[in-house]
């Protein structure tokens, strides 16, 4: 069975850092772009950032660019989110999901995304 876990959410104050993880189980998770995405209450989900099979290519949301770095280690089958400088408009549940290409796709349609994780939840306040 093919499936990504989240870990390493917590509650930070801002301008704190936290690292987050997925690990995928059952593929090989080098074959493909992976994504992470997020959903605070009553809104919808949206892309935060993606990378390329190689790591190559890393793409970033405009508010979080900057701040938020994506990395992967194809051999830990595993994605992580360096998420530094918090903000408190950054509070919601973070996914990741992976993308059937080698290229992060542009636009982002959720639709086309897969093997979504239970999330892990971020927030920050004070």
């Amino acid at each position: 069975q093919s499936q990504l876990v989240e870990s390493g959410g917590g509650l930070v104050q801002p301008g704190g850092s936290l690292r987050l993880s997925c690990a995928a189980s059952g593929f090989t998770m080098g074959d493909y772009a992976i994504g992470w995405f997020r959903q605070a209450p009553g809104k919808e989900r949206w892309g935060v950032s993606c990378i390329s099979t190689g790591g190559s290519v890393t793409n970033y949301a405009d508010s979080v660019e900057g701040r938020f770095t994506i990395s992967r280690d194809n051999a830990r089958n595993t994605v992580y989110l360096q998420m530094n400088s918090l903000k408190p408009e950054d509070t919601a549940v973070y996914y990741c999901a992976v993308y059937f290409g080698i290229w992060c796709p542009d636009p982002i349609t959720l639709s086309e995304w897969n093997y979504w994780g239970q999330g892990t939840q971020v927030t920050v306040s004070s």
